[in-house]
């Protein structure tokens, strides 16, 4: 036997020796219903971490929890990472934590039809988040994205996404426009032939809009029908979320008749075509519609004050529809 091996088996006796009896089963923190937050950063020793368990408020010898950590064999698989630590823990489950990295993780839910502004608005909100964009403008945010020829509006998915402690709002920002991307070109490679959409970006403008004018699931289709009827027609879209998200922070919840006059690059009663970006985020269900429409030939729609809508041919239909639902009268009201 080597002077070596010899050493290292006297020096585990001893450790053995240390640990006083079912330590490693014994709760870190049972005289306080307080969860500790602990964090391992990337090149953190094991002595360091036993260290940072106790400085994070855990009762725990630091020496004796280092000395379980060498005896256990795990302590080189320790993976850096943000923890919490409850008061059942014991050392052994800490460090199975720790082995396997079970990070603590918080989420954030990026909702269907959101704006840029209100992702934004949620991540500042968010727990834990660290902000590193908030001085910087839209356009300077989709450089450090790596996108600068890309408006931000509706480029991010809806989706909740976890995080750990500590993560970056750009590192959140930068996962949600990958996801946008992947379900993107995804849908836009189900795009049949005879549909008027000249690239994805036009398909993602027309899903935002579908996405903000359904009140009801069961009719994105027929919203996109018509829209896609109306692209092919030539005639205006005349789509009020369009004309709001054109108005920006003037616009104060209610849409008046000289706001549907202002010419913005977003007014779709005083332009035609699509507008020139995005007005939210749409889901995954928008964008099937957009690229999957109904077969109809509906050219109107309006609400009917129950979250569907009702679907017309003709104008005079439409106003017909827009009595009853809208303005409470009916064909034979004088």
């Amino acid at each position: 036997m080597s002077l070596l091996t010899l050493m290292a088996i006297l020096a585990g006796a001893v450790a053995w020796l240390e640990m006083p009896m079912g330590f490693k089963e014994q709760p870190l923190n049972a005289s306080s219903p307080q969860v500790l937050d602990l964090s391992v950063e990337l090149g953190t020793t094991p002595k360091g971490v036993a260290q940072a368990i106790a400085d994070a408020g855990a009762d725990v010898s630091p020496h004796l929890l280092r000395v379980w950590f060498r005896l256990s064999g795990q302590d080189r698989a320790i993976k850096a990472g943000s923890y919490e630590i409850t008061p059942e823990m014991t050392p052994r489950s800490v460090l199975n934590m720790l082995a396997r990295g079970e990070e603590s993780l918080k989420s954030v839910t990026l909702v269907e039809g959101w704006t840029f502004k209100q992702f934004k608005q949620a991540l500042a909100k968010a727990e834990t988040v660290k902000l590193t964009t908030q001085t910087l403008s839209d356009a300077e945010i989709m450089s450090q994205l790596e996108r600068p020829e890309l408006h931000p509006e509706g480029r991010f998915y809806p989706d909740t996404y976890t995080y750990s402690k500590g993560s970056t709002d750009l590192a959140i920002m930068k996962r949600a426009l990958k996801a946008m991307d992947r379900q993107l070109e995804k849908t836009w490679n189900q795009k049949p032939a005879q549909l008027k959409l000249a690239n994805a970006t036009e398909l993602l403008t027309l899903a935002s809009i579908v996405e903000k004018e359904t009140g009801r699931a069961s009719d994105r289709p027929l919203i996109s029908a018509v829209f896609h009827n109306r692209l092919k027609m030539g005639m205006r879209l005349q789509t009020d979320p369009t004309v709001i998200y054109g108005l920006g922070d003037a616009f104060d919840g209610n849409l008046r008749r000289v706001d549907l006059r202002t010419d913005t690059p977003y007014n779709t009663y005083t332009r035609a075509g699509l507008p020139p970006t995005p007005i939210a985020m749409p889901g995954k269900a928008a964008l099937m519609a957009a690229i999957s429409p109904a077969a109809s030939n509906a050219l109107y729609f309006v609400a009917k004050g129950d979250g569907s809508s009702h679907f017309s041919q003709s104008l005079n239909e439409h106003n017909n529809a827009v009595n009853k639902y809208q303005r409470g009268l009916s064909k034979q009201d004088p």
